[in-house]
C-alpha cells in the first residue's frame, strides 16, 4: 500500500513525497476514525484560494473584479475539486469506513472535493507553498482554458433575465433531501411564477439551486 501510494504521489505531485502520513490523512474519511482529512481541507482550501486568487489577476491583467470573482468562484466548486480528484485517482486511495463505503463515498462530490483540497493542503505542509502552488497550477491548468469568458453564475444569469423581461424574481424550492450525512443530495425547483419552472440536484442546495437555475435558463432561452 506505502509502495502503491507513494508511486502514485510522485505521479502526481512530479516529484517524491517526503512524508507520507500526511497524505495518508489527507486520504482519509472520517468513518475511519479521528485523525482525517478535515484539519488539512481546511488549509488546502486557502492554499487552493490563493493560488487561483494571484493567477487569475496576473492571467487577465484587464478584467475588473466581478469578472475575476465570476472566473474564481466557477473554479473552486466541490464540484471541480472533486472533478480533479477523479482524474489523478484518488479515489482509489481513499481510505473509508464500511458504511461509508457501501453509501458510495468513494464517488460523492462532498468527499472527493473535500479530499482535493486536503491532498493540496498536504503538500503545502509536506513540500512547501511553492510546491502546492505548482500543484494547484498543473491540473486547473486547462480548466482556466477552458473559460473563454467570465462565466456568469446561472442563478445571476436567471435573476437578469427575469428583470429584462419584466417577470418576477426566481424563487428557488426545496424538493427533497435524501442520502447519508456524508453524501446528502438535494432536490430543488426554481420558478418564475406563472411562467415556467424547472428542477435541478447537487450534493448540496446552493448546488442543486445553480443546477435548477440552468435548467430553467434552457427552457426560457429555446
Amino acid at each position: 500500500m506505502s509502495e502503491d501510494l507513494s508511486g502514485w504521489l510522485a505521479g502526481v505531485l512530479g516529484q517524491a513525497p517526503d512524508e507520507l502520513a500526511v497524505y495518508r490523512r489527507a486520504l482519509t474519511h472520517g468513518s475511519q476514525g479521528a485523525a482525517n482529512y478535515e484539519r488539512l481541507e481546511f488549509l488546502g482550501d486557502r492554499v487552493l484560494g490563493l493560488t487561483l486568487a494571484e493567477w487569475l489577476y496576473q492571467r487577465f491583467p484587464d478584467e475588473p473584479e466581478g469578472k475575476l470573482s465570476r472566473r474564481f468562484n466557477a473554479l473552486v466548486t466541490g464540484q471541480m475539486c472533486a472533478e480533479v480528484a477523479r482524474e489523478i485517482g484518488a479515489p482509489r486511495h481513499l481510505k473509508l469506513g464500511k458504511q461509508a463505503r457501501d453509501d458510495g463515498a468513494a464517488d460523492s462530490d462532498n468527499v472527493l472535493g473535500d479530499v482535493m483540497e486536503a491532498l493540496i493542503g498536504a503538500t503545502f505542509l509536506d513540500q512547501g507553498f511553492d510546491a502546492a502552488k505548482a500543484l494547484v497550477r498543473r491540473l486547473w491548468d486547462s480548466r482556466i482554458d477552458a473559460q473563454a469568458a467570465a462565466p456568469k453564475h446561472p442563478k445571476s444569469a436567471l435573476q437578469e433575465w427575469a428583470a429584462a423581461n419584466n417577470r418576477r424574481t426566481p424563487d428557488y424550492v426545496l424538493l427533497d433531501r435524501s442520502g447519508p450525512g456524508h453524501a446528502p443530495r438535494f432536490r430543488v425547483k426554481a420558478e418564475i411564477a406563472k411562467l415556467a419552472e424547472a428542477e435541478g440536484e447537487g450534493s448540496s442546495k446552493q448546488e442543486a439551486e445553480t443546477a435548477a437555475a440552468a435548467a430553467l435558463l434552457a427552457v426560457l432561452q429555446k
